[in-house]
């Protein structure tokens, strides 16, 4: 934080910390979803528009330039609104809603996460399948019929999931869940 906002003047870091930390203290916080002044503090950190909640202000200037700041900060809210509505907008061209239901067959991408150190092979399939869904816990989590010989969880994420397309027009018949990856057409 402070590389970027010295940038060409490294050696006056020392005047910036200040500012840098209470930028950093006055900023929502991702995992805590919480502004750290205010954890510490029970309270939000004082910011220059807080001088336009003063109700007995007799200086104009003081007035016209807190007028000015909340201005500029919708202003800058509704920017920052269309901004983020443009950006949802062009990551959802490229979204595809899957849905499963239970019986659907589907192809199961395993990933080395879900595997104990050593036990997951960057040689082994990356799909395997067809296996059927049994549940929808959820929009993104299904349950499927995984063999036990996977030894890992049956529950995954749509993303890890694709419909099974056969190859042929044959129909595809599971007999159970310790059938074999392999059966009905496999990848």
């Amino acid at each position: 934080m402070l590389r970027c906002v010295v940038q060409e003047h490294p050696k006056i870091w020392d005047e910036i910390l200040g500012q840098a930390e209470f930028a950093y203290n006055s900023m929502t916080n991702r995992s805590t979803g919480r502004i750290p002044f205010s954890i510490v503090y029970t309270k939000q950190p004082n910011h220059t528009v807080d001088i336009a909640v003063l109700p007995k202000c007799s200086s104009q200037r003081a007035t016209d330039f807190a007028e000015q700041f909340a201005t500029m900060l919708l202003e800058v809210r509704q920017q920052l609104t269309k901004s983020n509505a443009k950006y949802k907008e062009a990551a959802d061209r490229h979204r595809k809603e899957w849905k499963f239901s239970p019986g659907d067959l589907v192809m199961v991408r395993l990933r080395r996460e879900r595997f104990p150190q050593g036990a997951y092979s960057k040689l082994s399939q990356r799909k395997v399948g067809p296996f059927a869904v049994l549940k929808q816990i959820n929009p993104n989590a299904y349950v499927v019929d995984l063999p036990s010989h996977y030894n890992t969880s049956t529950t995954f994420n749509v993303g890890d999931l694709m419909a099974y397309h056969p190859p042929d027009a044959a129909p595809t018949n599971l007999s159970s869940s310790e059938s074999d990856s392999s059966v009905g057409g496999g990848e």
